[in-house]
């Protein structure tokens, strides 16, 4: 009797291994599959956890418009033999699609397009909203450079570090015109624009060193604006952010070979400080607390306590979440959108105050919860800041 009860518990145990075996089966035709694909369109490696997705749409796209292209070939040249002229004088015969046809192809294009958007817009979404938690790094593009500040206080030019494993958000803005930030390998492009502060996102997948772009004609250095997303293991990250300063070598030695593409070593950093620190700093001198205050007390302009995550309503009515977008467009265009109950005295910041700074002050916003010692920074309150 026991055996008979333990027969179909080891069945069962022996479908479920079989199902596994066969789901593992299934993922490895579609692992060969898609980097096949990869190579026949020539697409570069995938290092970014949204790297598949974006393939697999492009995969979707192609496959589909290429059998449509060959429906229709087949179509027009089964017509032409179809109805083709066998005889001088002959007419073309008129041919009259039923009604139900014509609105079927109609609305099946129509239903086409609105599954493509919908596809479209759930990846934009993805791409544009972090996960919590996500490493915030500063972004700023200038003729004919890339510079990276991180709130814990490094900043370097030209290679992006970042954690693998670790979803990483870009804050991106320009220094003077118009750029574009684009890494091929995480399958990511995000105009720098001046004066505005715009994000995306991703996560390297593994240890490595990828290539950066600017995909925007931004002067006659356009083609020489490159750089390098350097993504390190997560002890080896904390290293770095604790002062260590890698060569060439030192990466090689990691598995990490910049292939040339940066020539000589990793360049140095440039003068290090926390960034809300110099953001109190700046604020100071800019003369922005000479309006707005940072311990809650209204005043000539919203106070800064509290302020970054909040909804904020406007003159017109409108609520606005407050985060580095607004903040910004506050500081370059503060006529834009007036917060109630507050007078239009601010003026603009536009070209007088750098990106640079922009996020310092930005950054310093960020950790105005709770009391403020005197001459020192707020730490955030538990479980970071609100979004």
């Amino acid at each position: 009797m026991l055996a008979l009860r333990q027969a179909p518990e080891g069945i069962a145990r022996a479908e479920a291994a079989d199902s596994t075996s066969a789901l593992a089966g299934l993922g490895e035709v579609g692992d060969a599959l898609n980097q096949a694909l990869r190579r026949i369109l020539f697409l570069p490696e995938q290092a970014s956890t949204f790297a598949a997705r974006v393939d697999q749409l492009h995969y979707f796209e192609l496959g589909l418009m290429s059998g449509i292209a060959a429906v229709l070939g087949c179509a027009g040249i089964w017509f032409a033999f179809r109805y083709r002229r066998r005889a001088e004088g002959e007419r073309t015969p008129r041919v009259v699609a039923p009604l139900w046809l014509e609105l079927g192809i109609a609305g099946g294009l129509l239903g086409l397009f609105l599954f493509w958007w919908l596809i479209g817009y759930r990846q934009y979404l993805h791409a544009k909203v972090a996960p919590a938690g996500a490493l915030e790094v500063y972004v700023t593009g200038k003729q004919w450079m890339w510079e990276f500040a991180y709130p814990r206080g490094r900043n370097s030019q030209g290679v992006l570090f970042v954690p693998a494993g670790r979803p990483v958000k870009l804050l991106v803005t320009s220094r003077d015109v118009i750029h574009s930030f684009y890494v091929p390998a995480f399958r990511i492009k995000q105009d720098a624009v001046p004066g505005r502060y715009t994000t995306i996102w991703f996560q390297a997948r593994t240890a490595g060193a990828y290539r950066v772009f600017c995909t925007e004609l931004c002067g006659v250095g356009h083609s020489r604006m490159w750089g390098k997303v350097v993504a390190l293991a997560p002890g080896d990250f904390e290293r770095w952010l604790a002062g260590w300063n890698p060569d060439a070598a030192d990466l090689r030695r990691l598995g990490i070979d910049l292939d040339g593409v940066l020539p000589g070593d990793v360049p140095a950093d440039e003068e290090e400080a926390d960034l809300a620190r110099e953001g109190q700093r700046v604020a100071a001198v800019r003369g922005c607390l000479r309006c707005h205050t940072v311990d809650g007390t209204p005043y000539i302009g919203p106070t800064w306590r509290g302020l970054y995550g909040s909804v904020e309503t406007m003159t017109t009515g409108e609520r606005v979440f407050v985060d580095e977008a607004y903040i910004t467009e506050s500081m370059m265009d503060p006529l834009a959108r007036i917060v109630a109950g507050y007078p239009a005295d601010m003026p603009s910041y536009q070209g007088l105050i750098s990106a640079p700074e922009t996020a310092a002050i930005i950054e310093y916003m960020k950790t105005l919860w709770g009391p403020v010692p005197p001459d020192s920074v707020a730490p955030p309150p538990p479980g970071g800041v609100p979004r």
